[in-house]
């Protein structure tokens, strides 16, 4: 997901009712905190978790990171505590399966921002028409929830279901997904190797239940360096136009910047 001009490489999510760990997760360096109203909630502190996420949001000052907050799909109580925050932050809205969804929410909270979780075989299906929503900022997927959908978590099954949502955020302009969370908190070196694999498939970023994964993530998508001056030789010598060589005599056409500019704005979010 993009971050106004800047790629979030990491998000981080929060449980809506632990409001003593809000400033902790900020404290991560997480390019994106996700305030949870939803799944990491309890059926009983669903009130308390709303009003602490409402008090710590108009409370916070503008700045880093981007503040998203995870409503339950269909809640209008969860919407209507939100308003009057729309520019303080993103409203992540679960289990989207329509355009007609994003309307809704629009309908409470107009002129917010909607990343919209997509976690069902309809929604998957319509992918492209809920990234092309005007509200929509970005897309991903709910991978737990889809494989009780689907009744499969095979790898074959959920390749499947990213490359679907890959293809509709890019046709719909949008950036490329962030990938679902990895669940085996302790397993790092998997997560490592899991993100690797996500980022070779086009994914930019992945999403954390866990400080200690956000690190491992944000190294999974750092460029290699070779790449990086690879990447600034094609834009220098492409700034003329036009088809050339670089140094090494490889030949560069116009078609490679766009590779060249994801590696350098990838280096960029490194960074910051």
């Amino acid at each position: 997901m993009t971050t106004g001009e800047q790629i979030a490489i990491t998000s981080l999510y929060v449980p809506g009712d632990r409001p003593e760990r809000f400033d902790k997760a900020v404290a991560t360096g997480t390019d994106v905190v996700i305030l949870d109203l939803e799944d990491g909630v309890a059926p009983a502190n669903k009130a308390t978790a709303r009003e602490a996420v409402v008090a710590w949001v108009a409370a916070r000052e503008s700045g880093p990171p981007v503040i998203e907050v995870r409503v339950n799909a269909g809640d209008g109580d969860d919407l209507a505590a939100l308003r009057g925050l729309e520019d303080a932050v993103v409203v992540k809205v679960p289990k989207v399966e329509s355009s007609a969804d994003i309307d809704a929410v629009i309908a409470v909270l107009p002129g917010a921002r909607i990343s919209a979780l997509i976690e069902t075989a309809l929604g998957v299906e319509r992918a492209l028409e809920i990234a092309a929503h005007p509200a929509v900022i970005d897309v991903s997927l709910g991978e737990a929830d889809l494989a009780s959908d689907l009744g499969s978590r095979h790898q074959a099954v959920l390749d499947h279901a990213r490359i679907r949502l890959l293809f509709a955020a890019r046709a719909a302009g949008k950036a490329a997904p962030m990938m679902s969370v990895y669940a085996d908190i302790a397993d790092l070196d998997g997560l490592r190797a899991d993100t690797e694999r996500a980022r070779a498939m086009g994914f930019v970023g992945r999403t954390a239940i866990h400080p200690s994964q956000v690190a491992v993530i944000r190294a999974a998508f750092a460029p290699d360096p070779a790449d990086v001056q690879w990447a600034n030789d094609v834009v220098t010598v492409m700034a003329a136009g036009g088809v050339t060589t670089l140094a090494n005599g490889e030949m560069v056409d116009p078609a490679m910047l766009g590779r060249a500019r994801a590696i350098l704005a990838l280096d960029a979010a490194q960074h910051r």
